[in-house]
C-alpha cells in the first residue's frame, strides 16, 4: 500500500521560487575590488531568470556541466540557481589548485561553459587556455584591472544578461535524483575525485541546515559564508539562506582579515563559517571591532583549537562551534551542541563540547569499524574508522562503474577518519587514518598532539607528522609556528606538553617554521611536510 500524498520532486526550483515569492525584499551584499554592492533577493532572482535564458542562448545542453571559478559573490549565487534549476549541472572549481589539477578536473567533468571572475583570470587562464571542452568562457567583471585574453571564446557576463529576454515561468525538475551539482575532492592522494550531488540530496541538506539542533539558520539571520563557494557549495550556506530568506553577506575577493572583520561588524552578521586558518587570522583584530551581532561561529575543515576558541569567547563572548563533514557528505555530517546531559558544565567544559564534532545531524547514520572489521562500541574511548550513510552521502565517485575502495560492500562511506563516539552519540575525531603515528606499537593522535601544542599561548600553529624511527617504528615530529615576538624554544614546547599528553607522546624533534603549508582549502598540508622532511631533511631546531 502507498501513501496518498502529492508527488512533488525535492529539487532546487523549490528553493528558487520560495526566495523569489517570499523574501524578495531581503538583501544580498557582495564585496568587490575597491567597493561593495547591495542587491535584493528580488534582484538576484530577476537576474537568475536572465541567466537561464543566457544558458539556452549559448546552447548549453541539459545535463551539461557548467564550470565556475568564482569568489563568494552575487553572480556566483545566480549561477547556483540558474544552472541546476534549468537542468544543467553546476561545477564549482577551486582556483587555488595546481594547474595540472585544474586541467584534470575541467577535462574530467567535460565542462561545456566556464564562468570566471575577472580577478581570477591570471590564476585560471594558463591551465584553461588549452582545454578543448569549454566552448565559451564567460567573464564576470568584479572590478579587477586584469586584461582579457585574446580568445574568441571570451564573453562578458553583463552583456549576455542585457541581450536576452528573461525566462518567464516556473522552473521544473521532474526527477529529484537528477544531478544538480558537482564538486571534486582535493586529490591529496591521487587525482581529484568527482562527487555528483542530486537535487534531492541538496534540498535535504538545505533543510538539515535550518534545523534548530544543527545550524538553526532562520529568516532573521545575516549569514556570511567565508568558506568559499567553490568548496562543497560553501557548506550549503547560500541555499540555506535562500530557503529561509536570510540576508546573505558575501566577501567576494575582499578576503584580507581586516576586510572580513569589517564586513562582519558593518553588516551585523549573526552566523558565519570558515576554516580554522581564517579564525586564527582574525584573532588579533577582535579587540578593535564590535561583533556583538554574532550568535554562531562555525569552525570546520579541521579540529577546533581550544586556545583559539577561548580567545574568541573572552573577546566577543562567542566560542567557536565545530562541525564536521567531507565533500562526499554534502558536506555537513555532525554539528556540535550542548545537550541536556551537559547541563551544569562550567564554561571551559561547555566550550570543549562544542569544540568537538558533536552528534550526527538528522538523516545521517554513523558507525565505527575496528581493525578486525567488526563494529566497535560507542563508549567514548574505543577508536574505529568512522563510516557514514544517508541520503546526503555519496554512493560512488564520478566515472566509477561500481563503488571503489572508499565505500564498503554494504554501501557505507569510509571517511578515512579515526574517531570515538560516546554513549550520547558525540563524535571525537582522533585522527586521519594516514596521519596516525604508530610508535612502539601504540597509536599517537597527531590531532590531539597539535591541539595540545596550540594550547600554548606562544604558539600560532602546529602540525605533527610521523617519521620513521629505527627503534620505535615511528615518532612524531612537530612543526611549530611561534606567534610574532614570542620567545619560544623546542624545550619550552616539550615542557608545556608534559601537563597535556602522555610523556611518550612528546616529540623529540620540535621544528620552527614561518608558516605551516596549507592545502587549496586551507587545511594543513601534511603530505608536503612529509615530503620536505623526507627529501630535504628537517630544519635545525
Amino acid at each position: 500500500m502507498y501513501g496518498l500524498m502529492q508527488e512533488h520532486a525535492l529539487a532546487l526550483p523549490l528553493v528558487f521560487h520560495r526566495v523569489e515569492r517570499y523574501f524578495g525584499h531581503k538583501r544580498v551584499v557582495t564585496g568587490r575590488v575597491g567597493g561593495e554592492t547591495t542587491a535584493t533577493w528580488a534582484d538576484v532572482c530577476a537576474r537568475t531568470r536572465r541567466l537561464a535564458a543566457v544558458l539556452d542562448r549559448l546552447g548549453v545542453p541539459g545535463g551539461a556541466r557548467v564550470g565556475t571559478f568564482g569568489w563568494n559573490s552575487q553572480r556566483h549565487v545566480e549561477l547556483y540557481l540558474a544552472v541546476p534549476c534549468t537542468g544543467r549541472v553546476l561545477h564549482t572549481v577551486n582556483h587555488r589548485l595546481f594547474h595540472e589539477q585544474i586541467r584534470y578536473i575541467v577535462d574530467d567533468a567535460a565542462d561545456d561553459v566556464l564562468f570566471v571572475d575577472r580577478s581570477l583570470l591570471p590564476a585560471v587562464w594558463p591551465p584553461v587556455a588549452s582545454l578543448k571542452s569549454p566552448r565559451h568562457v564567460v567573464v564576470m567583471d568584479d572590478g579587477a584591472d586584469v586584461p582579457l585574453p585574446d580568445d574568441p571564446r571570451i564573453l562578458d557576463y553583463e552583456t549576455l544578461l542585457a541581450e536576452v529576454t528573461p525566462f518567464d515561468g516556473e522552473f521544473a525538475i521532474a526527477d529529484e535524483n537528477a544531478a544538480a551539482a558537482l564538486c571534486y575532492t582535493s586529490g591529496t592522494t591521487g587525482d581529484p575525485k568527482g562527487v555528483l550531488y542530486s537535487h534531492r540530496s541538496m534540498v535535504l541538506h538545505t533543510l538539515l541546515l535550518l534545523m534548530v539542533d544543527t545550524f538553526g539558520i532562520r529568516e532573521r539571520d545575516v549569514v556570511m559564508p567565508i568558506v568559499p563557494m567553490f568548496h562543497v557549495n560553501a557548506w550549503g550556506l547560500p541555499y540555506a539562506a535562500m530557503m529561509c530568506g536570510a540576508d546573505l553577506v558575501l566577501p567576494g575577493p575582499a578576503m584580507r582579515p581586516a576586510e572580513l572583520i569589517s564586513q562582519l561588524e558593518r553588516h551585523r552578521v549573526t552566523f558565519t563559517a570558515a576554516v580554522p586558518t581564517v579564525w586564527r587570522s582574525l584573532e588579533p583584530l577582535l579587540a578593535g571591532h564590535d561583533l556583538s551581532g554574532l550568535r554562531t561561529i562555525i569552525c570546520g575543515g579541521g579540529p577546533v583549537d581550544d586556545a583559539l576558541s577561548r580567545s574568541y569567547q573572552q573577546a566577543i563572548g562567542i566560542p567557536l562551534t565545530n562541525a564536521w563533514g567531507m565533500t562526499e557528505t554534502s558536506p555537513v555530517v555532525t554539528v556540535a551542541r550542548p545537550a541536556t546531559v551537559h547541563d551544569g558544565l562550567d564554561p571551559d567544559a561547555r566550550r570543549a563540547v562544542i569544540g568537538s564534532p558533536g552528534p550526527a545531524a538528522p538523516l545521517i547514520e554513523l558507525r565505527l569499524i575496528g581493525e578486525d572489521g567488526s563494529e566497535v562500541p560507542w563508549d567514548g574511548t574505543t577508536p574505529g574508522e568512522l563510516q557514514a550513510a544517508g541520503p546526503t552521502i555519496a554512493a560512488r565517485y564520478v566515472g566509477e562503474e561500481r563503488p571503489g575502495p572508499a565505500f564498503t560492500d554494504d554501501g557505507w562511506l569510509r571517511t578515512g577518519d579515526v574517531a570515538t563516539i560516546d554513549g550520547h552519540g558525540y563524535v571525537r575525531i582522533v585522527d586521519r587514518t594516514k596521519d596516525l603515528v604508530k610508535s612502539g606499537g601504540e597509536w599517537i593522535s597527531s590531532v590531539e598532539l597539535e591541539g595540545a601544542i596550540m594550547a600554548d599561548p606562544r604558539v600560532a600553529e602546529a602540525a605533527v607528522i610521523g617519521v620513521e624511527h629505527p627503534r620505535w617504528g615511528e615518532r612524531p615530529v612537530a612543526y611549530v609556528v611561534p606567534k610574532p615576538g614570542a620567545d619560544l624554544t623546542p624545550d619550552d614546547v616539550r615542557e608545556h606538553l608534559i601537563a597535556h599528553v602522555a610523556r611518550w607522546w612528546i616529540p623529540e624533534q620540535v621544528l620552527f617554521i614561518p608558516e605551516i603549508p596549507k592545502t587549496a582549502t586551507g587545511k594543513f598540508a601534511k603530505r608536503q611536510l612529509r615530503l620536505q622532511h623526507r627529501h630535504d631533511g628537517p630544519p635545525a631546531e
